[in-house]
């Protein structure tokens, strides 16, 4: 992929994320729309156009419709969840990833972009029920027949990017910080995420989605030993 000849991003996104940080409410979200879509979501959506080639070339059946939900995260923030009851979450993510049966969800490939920090990735989650998820489906299986898997990513990856993963005890998340090496960590594997972080200057370069797709390369391996059955 060649670099872009300007800048997806400015420093103007991680201002308004810092802003909607002090100011979560409605009423400054209603005057600050047109900036919102100006800052937050036409670049997110000149990101999505600019990667697509490459995660198509990973992956024809990635999906790159552009809607909310199947690429981007929303901003709306559903406060039966939020501790603080804040309504807008101050972060955004674009996301890919492939169709899978029923509702069950898939690794995705993701870049996110925060008050100050952005991140490259890869992650899958169980969803709902565990024991229907594609973690337990795809994933699990292919660790317990090949045992070896994950330490060779590691050795692959880990000075490139951070691993960590999470179960669930009675109902509470518990993150774990490393690779998820050994099979009895996959019997109970709720989530597990691989990803590199860089600061918000990253996102400003022009070569920045460049650097994006030659992560994705580097990660789609991951995505498609946990997600795609034979």
């Amino acid at each position: 992929m060649a670099a872009t000849k300007s800048a997806v991003f400015r420093k103007a996104t991680f201002q308004f994320f810092r802003d909607l940080g002090r100011q979560n409410r409605k009423e400054w979200m209603d005057d600050n729309r047109e900036r919102y879509q100006g800052c937050v979501v036409q670049p997110f959506r000149r990101l999505l156009e600019e990667l697509t080639p490459a995660v198509l070339n990973f992956n024809g059946e990635f999906d790159v419709c552009g809607r909310s939900g199947a690429n981007f995260s929303r901003i709306n923030r559903d406060i039966r969840f939020a501790r603080d009851k804040t309504p807008y979450k101050t972060q955004m993510y674009l996301k890919f990833a492939l169709p899978a049966p029923g509702d069950r969800e898939t690794g995705q490939l993701y870049v996110g972009l925060s008050r100050d920090t952005v991140t490259v990735g890869f992650r899958i989650y169980s969803g709902g029920r565990r024991r229907d998820s594609t973690i337990a489906l795809v994933a699990e299986p292919r660790v317990y027949a090949n045992a070896k898997w994950v330490a060779q990513q590691k050795k692959r990856l880990a000075r490139k990017c951070e691993s960590y993963w999470y179960n669930t005890t009675k109902g509470e998340w518990t993150k774990h910080h490393g690779w998820p090496t050994d099979v009895a960590s996959w019997k109970k594997l709720q989530a597990w995420i691989v990803r590199k972080k860089m600061n918000p200057a990253a996102a400003t370069r022009p070569e920045f989605c460049r650097e994006v797709a030659k992560i994705f390369r580097d990660l789609y391996p991951l995505l498609k030993f946990t997600s795609i059955p034979d």
